[in-house]
C-alpha cells in the first residue's frame, strides 16, 4: 500500500508538469508568421516579433522614464455608426491611453490603403524628425494583432529600436499605471 506521502508527492509532481506543459504550451502555441496577420486581429499573438523587442508593463513604464521613447497607439477609432442620422451629433467613445502616448488610429491593419499608410509612414517620419534610431513602443489592446503588424510595418521602413507592448491597456491598467483621454492624430 502507498504511503499518503508518497502519493501527494507524485501528485505534485504531476500538476507541476502540467503546470509547466500548459505554459510552455501558451508561450508558444502562437507561432510568428511570415506576413502581416489580415483578419481575426483580436486574439492570442506570438510572443516575439522578429526585429523588436517584446516588452513588458513595468519595463516599459521603466523605459519611459529614462529614455526618449515614443508611444504609439495603433487601436483603430471607431467609425460614426452608418445609420445614424447626418444631423445628429456623434462623439466616438473616449479612448483611455497611456499618459504622452500618440494614437495612430487604424494603421495596425495588415493591409492598408494608400491613405492610411501614408498617414503612417509619414506619421512616424515627422514625429521621430526622420531618426531611424528613436526609440517606438507600439501597443493597441491585449491579445490584438494589430500593434505586432505595425510595429512589424515600422522594423519593414527601416527603424531600428522597435518594442512591442504585446499587454496593451488591460496590461497597463493591470499594473496600477495611470490612463488619459486620447484623441487620434487627424489622417489630414
Amino acid at each position: 500500500m502507498m504511503s499518503i506521502r508518497l502519493l501527494a508527492s507524485r501528485w505534485l509532481l504531476l500538476l507541476g508538469l502540467m503546470a509547466m506543459s500548459a505554459a510552455a504550451f501558451a508561450t508558444d502555441s502562437v507561432p510568428e508568421p511570415a506576413d502581416y496577420r489580415l483578419s481575426d486581429y483580436r486574439g492570442p499573438t506570438p510572443s516575439t516579433l522578429k526585429g523588436a523587442t517584446t516588452i513588458a508593463a513595468g519595463a516599459l513604464h521603466q523605459l519611459m522614464q529614462t529614455k526618449p521613447v515614443l508611444v504609439i497607439d495603433v487601436l483603430p477609432q471607431p467609425p460614426r455608426p452608418a445609420n445614424l442620422p447626418a444631423t445628429t451629433l456623434w462623439r466616438p467613445p473616449t479612448r483611455l491611453d497611456i499618459p504622452g502616448s500618440i494614437w495612430l488610429a487604424n494603421t495596425g491593419y495588415g493591409q492598408l490603403a494608400a491613405e492610411i499608410e501614408n498617414y503612417f509612414r509619414n506619421g512616424l517620419e515627422r514625429l521621430t524628425l526622420g531618426d531611424k534610431d528613436r526609440a517606438l513602443v507600439f501597443y493597441c489592446e491585449a491579445e490584438c494583432w494589430m500593434s505586432w503588424n505595425a510595429a512589424k510595418r515600422a522594423i519593414s521602413y527601416g527603424y531600428r529600436h522597435v518594442y512591442w507592448f504585446a499587454g496593451g491597456m488591460r496590461d497597463w491598467e493591470a499594473a496600477g499605471y495611470p490612463a488619459l483621454p486620447n484623441l487620434p492624430i487627424p489622417l489630414k
